[in-house]
């Protein structure tokens, strides 16, 4: 499953740039508490040159995660541990009009819920609406920062192992 919504379809907002999203996603990265109120743990175990390894609680559920850092174009969380597992995609889309989309798609299977069932709908549901409101909590941090700053602090994907 996959959902796409605007970067900047709110002519009353701070137009963001590219990079401005980017900067937003390796934020989250490094630790999402402040955009995702379903995570009550985000704990960053090693670090890489456009990678890092962290530990996250979502929704009581423990989970290790493998987060992959492509420079200003897709996060990748790779749920490398949990009940839970297989891939979430963040992608900076751009359209034929130049403007901005954010993608984020799911390819993860649920230890112990059949495939189809309604408990797979059910579980699978709430982890998209949760990420949906992440994503929506993650714009508006970086509209925020834009309105108060101009820009958001630039930093290299490097640096997100460091913390922005």
């Amino acid at each position: 499953m996959s959902r796409t919504v605007a970067v900047n379809d709110d002519p009353q907002q701070p137009r963001l740039s590219r990079r401005d999203v980017w900067q937003g996603l390796v934020l989250k990265a490094d630790n999402a508490l402040p955009f995702v109120p379903q995570m009550t743990r985000c704990d960053v175990l090693e670090r890489g040159d456009n990678w890092l390894l962290r530990e996250i609680t979502f929704r009581g559920e423990d989970a290790r995660e493998r987060v992959s850092l492509f420079p200003e174009q897709r996060v990748q969380f790779e749920r490398v541990q949990g009940r839970t597992r297989g891939t979430i995609d963040n992608e900076i889309l751009e359209d034929d009009r130049g403007e901005l989309h954010l993608r984020f798609a799911f390819a993860l299977e649920a230890e112990g819920i059949a495939p189809g069932s309604p408990e797979e709908n059910e579980h699978f549901g709430a982890i998209e609406g949760a990420y949906l409101n992440a994503v929506n909590a993650t714009l508006e941090a970086i509209r925020r920062v834009v309105r108060e700053q101009g820009a958001m602090p630039l930093a290299s994907t490097s640096a997100a192992a460091g913390g922005l």
